[in-house]
């Protein structure tokens, strides 16, 4: 049985990580032995995930040159690192688009290279282009984790499939003796979880929450894949209303979700298109009615005003006055809450597992 190695840029807790801790921990299960190389950064959802992990070098700053250096350079000690496997019998197995070093030292080992592709606004351009002929010289299989990024993003001559991001049993095993109740909360909460990118909605959340404050009983909180230190200096000189509350990242995001009487995806359309969006899935878990982008994975999951709504973020006031609506229709809210639970159950870890293994045999 040949051995993976999986590869990944930065470890932290944000979606394409989480889904590579679910294709990790399949592979354990089903016999193979693996190994991990991320880049050097905090804590995330592959720590400890197994017991090869290594890591290479690579730092982000504030200035955008010096964090392009600092990658070209983690992907030119990955490469030299990935040599070692010449005469080895394993797989890699590349998670995004980015550890590029991966095809490169795979391509000049004549090694299968499997690439698991979640992403596609990725600029500059030129960057994005380079990245895309790295995977179309060297790629042996790719995944693609939505029918929308695949038809985007294809490249043909590739063996290429689609498998759906799933949630893990760990965590549906948590949504059974949830009730959603919107209403009979003391507030209605909205949240969004998110990493802080203004073209992630972190904006128009902000504009949203202004519009709705006379409305008292709607509260919003916003958790953020980032320190809070990072999230002080983000704000420093912005205005933030009353009615909305900042988190740094959690790890136990289900006690949130529990909580949450609605969940928004307000990532810009024509910024940064979502490939799936597993908050979105794992809120309909909970039988949490959602507002996604109209656009992307995230029109794949959601049905206009059956699961939650498909609405651009931009149109801050039709968003603001939908959520008004849904704060005072509780029959409304369970009618899109039971509809969200049933479509959460279409991402199932079983069938999740099956295509990773078919894949990785074929």
């Amino acid at each position: 049985m040949k051995k993976i190695i999986f590869i990944h840029l930065l470890n932290d807790f944000s979606g394409s990580p989480k889904v590579l801790s679910q294709v990790i921990n399949n592979c354990k299960k089903e016999g193979y032995p693996v190994e991990l190389y991320t880049g050097k950064s905090s804590q995330g959802f592959l720590s400890g995930l197994t017991e090869k992990h290594h890591y290479y070098f690579y730092k982000r700053f504030e200035n955008k040159y010096a964090t392009l250096f600092s990658f070209l350079f983690s992907q030119l000690l990955l490469f030299l690192k990935l040599l070692k496997y010449y005469n080895k019998d394993v797989v890699f197995y590349a998670n995004t688009l980015l550890p590029f070093a991966t095809g490169l030292a795979g391509k000049v080992l004549r090694k299968t290279v499997i690439y698991h592709v979640h992403e596609t606004s990725i600029s500059p351009k030129l960057f994005k282009g380079f990245l895309r002929f790295v995977v179309q010289l060297t790629a042996s299989k790719v995944i693609f984790v939505s029918n929308s990024l695949r038809k985007t993003e294809s490249f043909h001559t590739k063996s290429e499939t689609v498998i759906f991001n799933s949630l893990p049993k760990t965590f549906t095993n948590k949504t059974l003796r949830h009730a959603y109740n919107p209403i009979d909360q003391t507030f209605f909460t909205v949240y969004m979880i998110c990493s802080l990118k203004d073209y992630k909605g972190v904006q128009e959340f902000i504009k949203i929450a202004k519009l709705s404050e006379p409305h008292k009983k709607i509260h919003f909180t916003l958790i953020l894949n980032v320190p809070q230190k990072d999230i002080t200096n983000y704000f420093l000189n912005k205005i933030v209303p009353d009615n909305i509350k900042i988190l740094p990242t959690q790890k136990k995001l289900e006690d949130f979700y529990k909580k949450a009487s609605l969940v928004l995806n307000l990532s810009r359309v024509d910024e940064w298109v979502e490939t799936f969006g597993l908050t979105i899935i794992e809120a309909m878990a909970f039988g949490i009615p959602v507002i996604v982008p109209p656009v992307g994975g995230p029109a794949e999951i959601v049905t206009n005003d059956k699961e939650g709504y498909l609405i651009s973020s931009y149109e801050v006031e039709k968003i603001a006055q939908k959520i008004l609506e849904l704060s005072i229709n509780k029959k409304k809210c369970l009618e899109l809450s039971r509809n969200a639970y049933k479509r959460s159950l279409d991402f199932n870890e079983e069938i999740f597992n099956a295509q990773i293994i078919k894949t990785i045999e074929a």
